[in-house]
């Protein structure tokens, strides 16, 4: 999977990413700009809540196509302070999307710096950091019970000469799971989502501060594969044309949470996207866009459905936050009486 997406060859980030209504799949950024605002409105109430710090690091991971971070900024704009202590940090390895962001952000409030890797953050001050659906872009084993034990999902070939699954021996670092889990069910164990949890905890240790993940995944452990092709916003199989299309998984929350709960700093209760972006604002949001501009009322209803509706992006898709210290209060995530 890490080839088929990062190849610098013929990996599909590495040459060919298409996101958008005209690319291979869609994600809350390009839906509306809503989410954006909103997003950049929480890490402004954040930084208020930090105490204000005159210096710190705003890093994204992942930043697709740069419409999240053009949102993000643009609703900063309203607390001038907030943007004027900002580091911006954008974390990509891909060229092809470096330079779509650098587009986009051309005329942007702050000039970004790109790294490759979290391991290059290296700034001083406290940190925020945002990633929306980078730990579905981070490869999962499966594994299947078998009548005879547990084998591993693996990828060889068929008689033909083809990409095909088979089963085969278990590997090292194999846990098996506390919950049941039926003869010819799989299950998913991503050690590259708890690695990635680990690293942004370790930086909030190090630095202070809050990182917001948003992606589509579990909210608690159980049975299932998820690994997924997309091509032209249409699912195709995983194994038809590697390096062409975005391959995904579910991202496993309660396994990302505890993983940087291990390493020593605090996590946010896990919320559904539809009640994270409600409880920053959203309809209120909307309500005013369509008052401003009445002609697109319809469409507007329609980013707020998609966004939050439970058959679309509002129950599949979790958020989370990491942060330190323990005392640091995060928007959206106050503990309800």
């Amino acid at each position: 999977m890490t080839r088929c997406l990062h190849d610098p060859q013929g990996g599909y980030y590495a040459t060919c990413p298409a996101i958008g209504p005209d690319g291979d799949f869609l994600t809350a950024p390009t839906v509306s700009q809503m989410f954006g605002e909103l997003i950049g409105l929480w890490l402004v109430e954040t930084w208020s809540r930090m105490g204000a710090p005159a210096r710190f690091q705003l890093v994204e991971v992942g930043p697709g196509d740069g419409t999240l971070m053009a949102d993000i900024l643009r609703a900063a704009r309203v607390v001038p302070a907030f943007l004027d202590a900002c580091d911006l940090t954008l974390v990509e390895p891909s060229g092809p999307l470096r330079a779509v962001q650098k587009a986009r952000l051309a005329e942007a409030t702050l000039t970004p710096r790109w790294t490759d890797s979290l391991s290059a953050i290296d700034g001083n001050g406290p940190l925020l950091l945002v990633a929306n659906e980078v730990l579905d872009c981070l490869p999962a084993r499966q594994f299947e019970r078998t009548p005879e034990g547990w084998a591993e999902r693996m990828v060889g070939l068929d008689a033909d000469g083809e990409l095909a699954f088979r089963l085969g021996p278990v590997g090292p670092g194999f846990s098996p799971p506390a919950h049941d889990v039926q003869p010819g069910q799989v299950v998913e164990q991503s050690s590259a989502q708890r690695t990635f949890a680990k690293a942004v905890a370790n930086l909030l240790k190090q630095h202070t501060g809050a990182a917001l993940l948003i992606d589509y995944g579990r909210d608690t452990p159980g049975p299932g594969g998820t690994l997924q092709a997309l091509f032209g916003h249409q699912k195709i199989d995983p194994l038809a044309t590697p390096g062409q299309a975005d391959l995904t998984q579910w991202a496993d929350f309660p396994a990302v949470l505890a993983a940087a709960r291990a390493t020593g700093i605090s996590t946010s209760p896990l919320l559904s996207q539809a009640e994270f972006l409600t409880r920053l604002g959203l309809h209120v949001r909307a309500d005013r866009l369509k008052v401003a501009q009445p002609e697109a009322a319809a469409l507007i209803d329609r980013q707020v459905q998609r966004l939050t509706a439970p058959d679309q992006m509002g129950t599949l898709f979790k958020v989370a936050a990491l942060h330190a210290p323990d005392t640091l209060t995060l928007p959206a995530f106050e503990v309800e009486p």
